[in-house]
């Protein structure tokens, strides 16, 4: 059975950082990309940040690109989320996603597995 259970949301105040985690089971985690997406009240999920299998090749869009980093660690099967300069629009539940694909990393459709979701607000 597979698990992905998300940390280290919270509440923070505009310009502050934040590090989500994401630890995986059940699944062989250097065999799967990893994603990160986000859900605003309202509004529908976007991506967020993904990273490869494979050299660890990262993908975000330009909403967070140079503010937020996604990395991995195989030997603790977890994927991270590091989020600096935040802004109110951050504001969301994020949520990470694990898939066998190798493309398509920013669609969700692409995902098979996602855990529950956490918690950040930024506050102005």
């Amino acid at each position: 059975q597979v698990q992905l259970v998300e940390s280290g949301g919270g509440l923070v105040q505009a310009g502050g950082s934040l590090r989500l985690s994401c630890a995986a089971s059940g699944l062989t985690f250097s065999s799967v990309a990893m994603g990160w997406f986000r859900q605003a009240p309202g509004k529908e999920r976007q991506f967020v940040a993904a990273i490869s299998w494979h050299n660890d090749i990262t993908y975000y869009p330009d909403s967070v690109k140079g503010r937020f980093t996604i990395s991995r660690d195989n030997a603790k099967n977890t994927v991270f989320l590091q989020m600096n300069s935040l802004k109110p629009e951050d504001t969301a539940v994020y949520y990470c996603a694990a898939t066998g694909s190798a493309h398509g990393l920013g669609y969700e459709r692409e995902y098979d597995y996602w855990g529950q979701g956490t918690r950040v607000t930024v506050s102005s």
